[in-house]
C-alpha cells in the first residue's frame, strides 16, 4: 500500500524558485529511496534527484547544475525538491517515485523505481 502524492507545482518566471513536496505512506521503516523525475511530451523520463530516507544521502542529475536540492522530513514522511534559478528547460511534469534501498541503504541509480505518484506540473515561462 505504498502511496506517493506530489504537490507544489505551478507557473514561475525564469530565474524563479519552486518547492515540490512528495508525501509518502505505506513503508514500515526508512529503508527506501525516493526519486524525483520529470517528463515532457515527446521526451524520455529523466531522473532529477534521489535520496536515501535512512541515511539522507543525496544524488543529482548533472542537468540540475547545483540548482536543485532534495531533502527529507522523516517526521512528516515527506521529501522535498527545492528548485531555484529555474529555466524554461525545467518545465515538465514532475513525479516522485519510491523503491527499496539496497542492503547498505544506498540509492545507486534512477532505475527500478516501483511506486509512482500522479505528478505535478511545473511551467517556467520567459
Amino acid at each position: 500500500q505504498v502511496q506517493l502524492v506530489e504537490s507544489g507545482g505551478g507557473s514561475v518566471q525564469v530565474g524563479g524558485s519552486l518547492k515540490l513536496s512528495c508525501a509518502t505512506s505505506g513503508y514500515a521503516d526508512s529503508s527506501y529511496c525516493i526519486g524525483w523525475f520529470r517528463q515532457t511530451p515527446g521526451k524520455k523520463r529523466e531522473g532529477v534527484a534521489r535520496i536515501s530516507i535512512a541515511t539522507d544521502s543525496t544524488y543529482y542529475a548533472d542537468s540540475t547544475k547545483g540548482r536543485f536540492t532534495i531533502s527529507r522530513d522523516n517526521g512528516k514522511n515527506t521529501v522535498y525538491l527545492q528548485m531555484s534559478s529555474l529555466e524554461p528547460e525545467d518545465s515538465a511534469m514532475y513525479y516522485c517515485a519510491a523503491k527499496p534501498a539496497d542492503w547498505r541503504l544506498f540509492c545507486q541509480s534512477f532505475n527500478e523505481y516501483k511506486y509512482w505518484g500522479q505528478g505535478t506540473q511545473v511551467t517556467v515561462s520567459s
